[in-house]
């Protein structure tokens, strides 16, 4: 039976925090599904990569890397298989380019790399793209649809999405696509308030996942000091200064802990400043952004994990997190809590509440016991709901079922 054969499009492919992608890739692949990849930008820190992400890498699609030459080519290319809808594709980017972004020299960029991913599409046989965020990747996926010969679909995850659908042409995406896959029930109620309920029977919440095998359970430190981790990149919406400032609480009750940041970002500099503020320096480690191959030491490390977030979809490394029987806090934000639910699998504080977050804090850091019963209730709900291999599954019945009928 011939594979059927899907392109997916990100913005950044592969990505050191987005490595949910590539995993439901490879699921989909051993599905028996042909996907092709193809990116907007080339990758930061792909040395970092586990060497599956490196090969994938390779045979990647980087619009913004293409040469001038093959960017004109791919466009003559089109306009000679049908002027009519080659000249159609240009009006709808200048059009919603003045509508959505509001400018025109923006929608021409993005259909400069619609044209690209078009060409590429038709060289290798694929009708169908996935993008994954409705970000502008999701901008140039539809201008890409509007030359009539191919199709698209979007994974929608949010929250940021959410907080600016008129530049981003989110409701007209939702219209445009073949299906929209939502990641939570969170995500989806976002989308029915701004479409008609004719078009709610597009949107399918699929969940992202991971694989219990490999983030299995081990026994945790049996050292004095307990560990604290946080994953995820620096920057303001994953809460970090929250963190340090509840464990300046904690040092004050004289609690015991150690705190371990793997990732990096914009506020890095910030938060060490903070940190020697707090007097907590001695106390907290700065690893850096990690791989896959390496993060695995951290979580094996830790007693706690938090992401004291201010905006978030649903975080993949909670998921992780609680599939190693990990006892993970984090707020009570859009999707989170389909996923932990406070007091029973983990728990929740208020966002920006560095006091409660430091109670809660202390209650785990004080309780063996509660710490093992959250992890192992945690797992069983990652087993339950967000395992990769069965939501893969789902995935690949939303592509036979919307490309059969299409």
């Amino acid at each position: 039976m011939k594979k059927r054969r899907i392109a997916y499009l990100v913005s950044e492919y592969p990505a050191i925090s987005h490595t949910f992608i590539i995993r439901e890739i490879q699921a989909l692949r051993d599905q028996g599904f042909d996907i092709r990849t193809a990116s907007i930008s080339t990758p930061d820190s792909l040395e970092k990569m586990t060497d599956i992400e490196k090969s994938d890498a390779r045979n990647t699609l980087y619009v913004k890397d293409l040469p001038i030459i093959k960017i004109a080519l791919a466009h003559i290319v089109m306009f000679a298989a049908s002027p009519l809808k080659y000249v159609f594709m240009l009006k709808e980017a200048i059009i919603l380019g003045c509508r959505g972004p509001r400018n025109m020299l923006k929608g021409l960029a993005y259909f400069a790399e619609a044209g690209i991913i078009l060409h590429w599409m038709c060289r290798n046989s694929i009708a169908h793209i996935h993008v994954h965020f409705a970000n502008p990747a999701a901008t140039v996926a539809m201008i890409a649809s509007s030359y009539g010969t191919v199709s698209y679909s979007m994974s929608v995850h949010g929250p940021d999405v959410f907080y600016n659908v008129d530049q981003l042409l989110l409701a007209e995406k939702v219209k445009r696509a073949l299906f929209v896959r939502c990641i939570s029930h969170y995500c989806r109620s976002q989308l029915m308030r701004m479409i008609s309920h004719s078009m709610w029977k597009k949107l399918d919440i699929v969940r992202c996942g991971i694989d219990p095998e490999i983030f299995s359970p081990v026994r945790r430190n049996d050292g004095d000091t307990s560990e604290i981790l946080c994953v995820g990149r620096l920057v303001p919406a994953k809460g970090q200064h929250i963190l340090l400032e509840a464990c300046g609480h904690l040092k004050k009750r004289g609690v015991p802990f150690r705190l371990t940041y793997v990732g990096d970002g914009e506020d890095r500099a910030s938060l060490e400043g903070l940190s020697n503020e707090l007097g907590l320096a001695d106390s907290i480690t700065f690893a850096g952004a990690v791989g896959q191959d390496e993060v695995h030491q951290y979580y094996d490390q830790a007693d706690i994990f938090v992401l004291a977030s201010f905006a978030e979809g649903v975080p993949v490394v909670l998921m992780e997190a609680m599939a190693k029987e990990i006892p993970s806090v984090s707020t009570c934000i859009t999707g989170i809590p389909e996923l932990i639910e406070d007091g029973k699998n983990g728990v929740l504080v208020a966002p920006s509440d560095a006091d409660g977050l430091a109670d809660r804090l202390e209650e785990l850091l004080g309780s063996e016991s509660l710490r093992i019963k959250l992890g192992a209730e945690g797992r069983q709900k990652v087993l339950r709901k967000y395992n990769l291999a069965s939501n893969s599954e789902m995935m690949g019945d939303l592509f036979n079922t919307h490309l059969r009928s299409s």
